[in-house]
């Protein structure tokens, strides 16, 4: 290795002096594990029942006692909020983990074969991209029913075109690359090439994809949830809060008020942690910086 060589892996920051240097990341991070830590922490405790009726306070203004206020049927909006942090990161979770793991290896088998394989795999994305996303969920939902289970799999059927057009995209050009033709000369299969070759050189690709595909889920459970098709009662959600929350906008105003600050900064802290990984992942940027 040529001394230039080692002198610009010698001047390549450490891991941890890229994460530090990325306000974004560090943003992202501190909002997504704020997140995580209170839907946590809302299986062993939340200041209140999220779930029991207390008529006597109902209506209650944010005070010391409830940070949040309460509902209409005296339920802490606070613990109601934790919960429905819980089913967000629940639904997220599945819905990512479904569109990945069928649209990733869609991708790869479409950028690695070609021909009419290709072909099919992205004309289904295009069918699939004809209908907006939102809509597409309600559909499933409402043929097979309302619930958090079908929330998943509508979100994470639509999850998979779109893994797999970026799955597509990313590995195309590597397939031209010197150390791909090799592996090929050495008689290692498609299959051998994209697990050990393609799919690492990828992988910061897939994972800001993750977590902007994560923001996008829990939007669109806020979404099926707010016309009655996500979690149902008694089971808090964001989206039904702020359902809930319509006929007391003027009376009670906390209640929409921060029900959608939790979407809004979930689906924030979420961009700002894509943002900051592609930021140190991508070795474009880095060299660009």
């Amino acid at each position: 290795m040529s001394n230039a060589s080692n002198t610009a892996i010698a001047a390549e920051p450490g891991i941890v002096v890229r994460v530090l240097a990325s306000r974004n990341l560090v943003i992202g991070l501190i909002v997504t594990f704020i997140l995580i830590a209170m839907a946590l922490v809302s299986f062993v405790w939340t200041p209140f029942s999220p779930t029991a009726l207390n008529f006597a306070e109902k209506l209650q203004a944010p005070s010391l006692r409830h940070w949040f206020g309460t509902d209409n049927f005296g339920r802490d909006v606070l613990s109601m909020i934790m919960v429905g942090a819980r089913n967000s990161i629940a639904v997220s979770i599945v819905a990512v983990v479904v569109g990945a793991g069928i649209g990733v290896p869609l991708g790869a088998v479409a950028a690695a074969r070609g021909g009419w394989i290709d072909g099919v795999v992205m004309r289904m994305s295009d069918l699939a991209f004809a209908f907006p996303a939102l809509l597409t969920a309600v559909i499933i939902t409402a043929i097979f029913g309302p619930g958090a289970v079908n929330a998943m799999i509508a979100i994470g059927i639509f999850n998979i075109p779109v893994f797999a057009r970026v799955t597509r995209g990313a590995s195309m050009g590597l397939w031209k690359r010197e150390y791909v033709q090799a592996a090929r000369c050495a008689g290692r299969s498609d299959t051998a090439i994209t697990a050990l070759h393609i799919l690492p050189n990828i992988n910061h690709v897939l994972l800001v994809q993750v977590t902007i595909q994560f923001a996008l889920a829990i939007v669109a459970e806020a979404g099926l949830s707010y016309v009655g098709l996500g979690a149902q009662p008694p089971m808090p959600s964001w989206g039904k809060m702020l359902n809930d929350a319509q006929t007391f906008i003027y009376d009670a105003p906390w209640l929409a008020i921060f029900p959608g600050l939790a979407i809004t900064f979930a689906v924030l802290g979420l961009n700002l942690l894509g943002d900051g990984l592609r930021d140190i992942l991508d070795p474009k940027v880095r060299r660009q910086r």
